[in-house]
């Protein structure tokens, strides 16, 4: 039971059942801190650590959740219940209430050191919806080997930002409609991907898999990610290998990374696989990592989608599994996102790609304008909430971008 004095509105996405984790500083000041989601407020963790003395001060103490991150899972249990102990009256009020401050006084960064970023293609609905847009004419919308590995690709690590950073249209090269070369200019199909990333935090040693079985023992928590793409660049350069820089200039992450303890009553079973996977992908027994996470889509502030993250094909530990299978490592701070999520109906498509059809069926906002893909100013937002248990909520905040004009930064600029 929560303390007297900690006011959290009943229903609140940021209640005592999920105390997600970020990064944040007061005002001008420099200083980085580790924070936890509660209610309206951030508790300054690193700082009541300190004064309880707690023996895992110093993981708390750092300007980004890395420490904490490579601490493991025994160590992730015991902060939490540390934490949710302060907060119900473990120690005394005076302990803890001065460091607590309003969320909206606080500047929040990207909350951890990005190693390695890695995108998936994890979605059925928005692989097959995809598929039938570039390749009408095709029998089967899926590539072959779709059903039977998650395909993913090498993200840039560098260009990840935190929500609330503005993005620059992209420049670079794209084919016109009846021309034979290419043009240089500015992304005239500019995109946003809803999506859910993930953060590892125990790393693995090189040429040993990761196993299905063992997603927690290394995965910290979850976040929601914008994968901003630039689809006339990415058509141009996909021939024949992945997308580059229609992909690489931003990927917007939100500030709150929801440790995977906050979604124990979020998991369900995926959806059903055919054919059966290889071994090395198949669920673990009674254990599945579906995620039953609805995200809400708004552009310009207007709700364009809803996409039901449960529906993904692919889980976050068959990603993580497919990911290491060849004996690559990871290291504290990897991250892999999941891909577009859509669901079955147009309201639940998670891209513009999809939900105006390539442009040929522009979305209708409320007040009148059309968008088939992104113009300058355009603020999209994502947002999400899980179920927690007891009939929590658990959230997951939001990730917003907002769209800048392409600069001069080509050849001849």
């Amino acid at each position: 039971m929560a303390a007297e004095w900690l006011d959290v509105p009943a229903g609140s996405a940021f209640g005592t059942a999920n105390l997600p984790y970020g990064v944040f500083s007061i005002g001008a000041e420099p200083v980085r801190r580790v924070g936890v989601a509660v209610g309206d407020r951030v508790l300054d963790v690193g700082a009541v650590a300190r004064a309880v003395r707690a023996d895992f001060a110093g993981l708390l103490g750092a300007e980004s959740l890395n420490p904490l991150l490579a601490a493991g899972p025994a160590v992730w249990r015991s902060v939490r219940a540390a934490v949710r102990g302060w907060l119900s009256g473990a120690v005394p009020a005076e302990t803890v209430l001065p460091h607590l401050v309003d969320r909206a006084a606080v500047r929040l960064h990207l909350p951890f050191e990005v190693a390695d970023y890695v995108d998936f293609y994890s979605c059925e609905q928005h692989a097959v919806n995809a598929g039938r847009i570039f390749r009408p004419d095709a029998e089967e919308p899926l590539p072959p080997n779709w059903r039977h590995l998650p395909i993913g690709y090498h993200g840039r690590a560098g260009t990840l930002v935190v929500s609330g950073t503005d993005v620059v249209r992209p420049s670079g090269q794209r084919r016109e409609p009846g021309r034979e070369g290419p043009v240089f200019g500015p992304s005239a199909r500019l995109d946003f991907e809803a999506e859910v990333g993930f953060v590892v935090g125990v790393p693995s040693p090189r040429g040993r898999g990761v196993r299905v079985a063992d997603f927690a023992e290394h995965v910290f928590g979850a976040f929601l990610v914008n994968d901003w793409s630039a689809r006339d660049l990415q058509a141009w350069e996909y021939v024949p290998l992945g997308p580059f820089l229609g992909k690489s200039f931003a990927t917007s992450v939100s500030p709150w990374v929801v440790p995977l303890a906050a979604l124990s009553a979020a998991r369900v079973a995926p959806p059903p696989r055919d054919p059966e996977p290889l071994p090395y992908l198949r669920d673990a027994e009674g254990d599945p990592w579906g995620l039953d996470l609805r995200l809400t889509v708004r552009l310009n502030g207007h709700v364009v989608s809803r996409p039901p993250f449960a529906r993904m094909y692919w889980t976050p530990a068959q990603q993580l599994a497919h990911l290491t299978v060849n004996g690559a490592a990871v290291r504290t701070g990897d991250v892999f996102a999941s891909g577009t999520v859509s669901g079955p109906e147009r309201g639940e498509w998670g891209s513009l790609l999809e939900l105006s059809w390539n442009g040929a069926d522009p979305v209708r906002l409320p007040d009148g304008r059309e968008r088939g893909f992104l113009r300058d100013g355009d603020v999209v937002s994502i947002s999400a909430t899980a179920p927690g248990p007891g009939g929590a909520v658990v959230g997951f905040g939001e990730v917003t971008g907002r769209v800048l004009p392409a600069v001069g930064n080509g050849p001849n600029a």
